[in-house]
């Protein structure tokens, strides 16, 4: 059966040298759910103009439930300027303040929330104390069996210890990158000494189901109570990295909602990720209009 699968927080152009995509990571998220055969849905605001317009439309023609996106013309739909290294590697800058910042709690959201098999949410969508309050009041008006996600996603300045603190403790899966858990571990006043060992004191201290750890080209860790899988990940040809961390996430959420082990998890997120990474941009349309297709030729 389809599992009904929230992006919760920005929905955004990524303005790349090579033009605009549409992005944000729910976005990205919900679009790979999607096409893994999940109902991906998103959850998040844009302005009242061409580019909340054009963002709405899009989504439609990639075949995302957009019946939960907001409107508002106070605010202008986000955007982010990406630069992009020899390596494809994207650096951001992001507007502020923009419509997804501005996330409001609604009838429709708390429906949406108990409904839901899984939601995924961020630390960039909680810049804005208005929206860490509407997001703690979505993760805890799901239901009990409801898996909630966060992608730890740290951006510019816009993230604090208590943002990370309280993320952790409302979530059951947690994802972050190499770079990303040495900060926080020190951050959270501990000493870093190795992802496997860090990722237990995150698992003992925020009562955590999973653990993943991203490594880039290099692979991930996936650590679950006294289990631990390793992958070595897959060699692409990178076109850009903007948004093969949210198919990686998608990937990931898809495998666990259906009863994957740990590492048939760990390699269709690594699967994903790399395919994302050998297109130009975070939504490609897949080869043959099948994902298996593209699948098989990164495999």
């Amino acid at each position: 059966m389809k599992k009904k699968v929230v992006g919760l927080g920005e929905v955004l152009w990524d303005l790349l040298p090579s033009g605009a995509s549409l992005g944000g990571a729910p976005a990205n998220f919900a679009y790979i759910t999607t096409l893994m055969g999940d109902q991906g849905i998103v959850a998040s605001r844009v302005g009242a103009d061409s580019r909340g317009l054009d963002a709405l439309r899009r989504m439609e023609e990639l075949g995302l439930d957009i019946d939960h996106v907001q409107t508002e013309r106070q605010h202008p739909t986000g955007v982010v300027n990406v630069d992009l290294d020899g390596n494809g590697q994207a650096k951001f800058e992001i507007a502020h303040p923009v419509a997804w910042d501005f996330l409001e709690w609604t009838s429709d959201w708390q429906r949406l929330a108990e409904s839901a098999d899984a939601v995924c949410f961020g630390s960039l969508a909680q810049r804005s104390e208005r929206n860490r309050a509407t997001i703690r009041r979505f993760l805890k008006a799901t239901s009990a069996g409801a898996l909630k996600v966060f992608d730890v996603n740290l951006r510019q300045s816009y993230y604090s210890r208590e943002v990370l603190t309280e993320s952790m403790h409302l979530a059951d899966v947690v994802k972050l990158n190499d770079d990303e858990l040495p900060k926080i571990i020190h951050l959270l006043g501990s000493s870093h000494k190795d992802e496997l060992s860090s990722a237990r004191r995150l698992i003992r201290d925020y009562d955590l189901e999973v653990v993943c750890i991203t490594r880039g080209s290099h692979g991930s860790l996936l650590v679950r109570d006294r289990d631990a899988s390793e992958h070595p990940g897959f060699r692409v040809r990178v076109a850009d990295t903007v948004g093969s961390g949210d198919a990686f996430t998608a990937g990931l959420v898809h495998e666990y909602l259906h009863g994957a082990s740990l590492d048939l998890m760990n390699e269709v997120a690594n699967l994903v990720g790399a395919w994302v990474a050998s297109e130009v941009g975070a939504m490609p349309a897949p080869k043959r209009g099948a994902l298996e297709h593209s699948l098989a030729e990164i495999r």
